[in-house]
């Protein structure tokens, strides 16, 4: 069986994510004070006992739920995870950076930074206000891509994550954007529905966040990952680290092709694909992808204790 770890990206969190991974494992618990050394603030106080709106922030989000991923893999790692069972890695958007941080290519205190960077980057990027994101599902990437062209009209309208079959995300101009939802219901979408999120990501009204994390990116050393890591923008395995920084500068304006990526895995000997960390939306998209693919999801030490023991009986 060949296993593929997964980093979910934002949307994900929760307040009291990780807590009793930090409870039950001293590694995790070193991962969230880890963080709170890295960023000079007690983000774990956030995460477990803060405001939803403050942890929601893009800011707050993105290193958060790195954290709470991270916390899990140290947890999974004190249990005995053997690294040689685990082929390759992903994470759908800021969850690269996760992914990254868990193969060993950045490290924890680094990736935390740069998330933090780039969260308040893509915020500021777009003035609040004038751009959005849709959810359209029931069409195809084809077409989804053909309504956004037709939506834009001078303006920006792409598509923007890529998720599964029949759920793909668009993003840009308020206005485009509008227009696309209209465009896709008539094009017989089963939903076609605005998101609520801070700023227009993955699209081209980015490119000010991408420039911001140029300079951020030039500033980390990265090393080669003990394992592949599929990146968004290419849906395919990448472990030379130049390449890894020029497609997380890539990234924060070109489309997640989330649905490529596990069809990669899955053509390239993946048959099982566990989650690691907050919620399950990213093992939800596998099952819409491939069903033949068997899927985990590890967020707490219950989900750590019970796959570990598992693994062992079925060793």
């Amino acid at each position: 069986m060949s296993r593929a770890f997964v980093f979910p990206g934002q949307g994900a969190q929760t307040i009291g994510m990780g807590r009793d991974l930090a409870e039950a494992y001293p590694a995790a618990r070193a991962v969230f004070e880890e963080v709170d050394e890295a960023l000079g603030e007690a983000l774990s106080a956030l995460i477990w006992d803060g405001e939803a709106d403050r942890l929601t922030l893009t800011e707050n989000a993105q290193p958060a739920l790195m954290a709470t991923s991270l916390a899990a893999l140290r947890a999974l790692e004190a249990e005995g995870l053997d690294w040689a069972e685990v082929s390759c890695v992903a994470g759908h958007s800021l969850g690269e950076y996760s992914a990254l941080a868990a193969a060993g290519a950045l490290s924890v205190g680094d990736t935390a930074r740069l998330l933090r960077a780039r969260g308040r980057a893509m915020q500021e990027a777009v003035p609040v206000g004038v751009g959005a994101m849709a959810a359209l599902l029931g069409l195809d990437f084809e077409t989804v891509c053909a309504v956004a062209e037709q939506a834009a009209q001078g303006e920006v309208c792409e598509a923007a994550n890529d998720n599964d079959p029949g759920q793909v995300v668009v993003s840009g101009h308020k206005a485009a954007v509008e227009r696309a939802v209209d465009l896709a219901k008539a094009r017989g979408a089963k939903r076609a529905v605005l998101l609520p999120v801070s700023a227009p990501f993955h699209c081209a009204l980015m490119a000010p966040a991408a420039e911001t994390m140029k300079d951020a990116l030039a500033a980390v050393e990265i090393a080669t990952p003990r394992v592949p890591v599929i990146a968004n923008v290419l849906a395919a395995p990448v472990t030379a680290p130049e390449q890894i920084r020029d497609l997380l500068f890539r990234q924060i304006t070109g489309s997640v092709r989330w649905r490529e990526s596990v069809g990669w895995m899955a053509q390239n000997g993946v048959t099982e694909i566990w989650e690691i960390g907050a919620g399950k939306a990213l093992i939800g998209m596998v099952r819409r992808i491939d069903r033949s693919i068997a899927t985990q999801a590890i967020g707490t030490s219950e989900d750590v204790r019970k796959v570990c023991t598992t693994s062992e009986e079925t060793a």
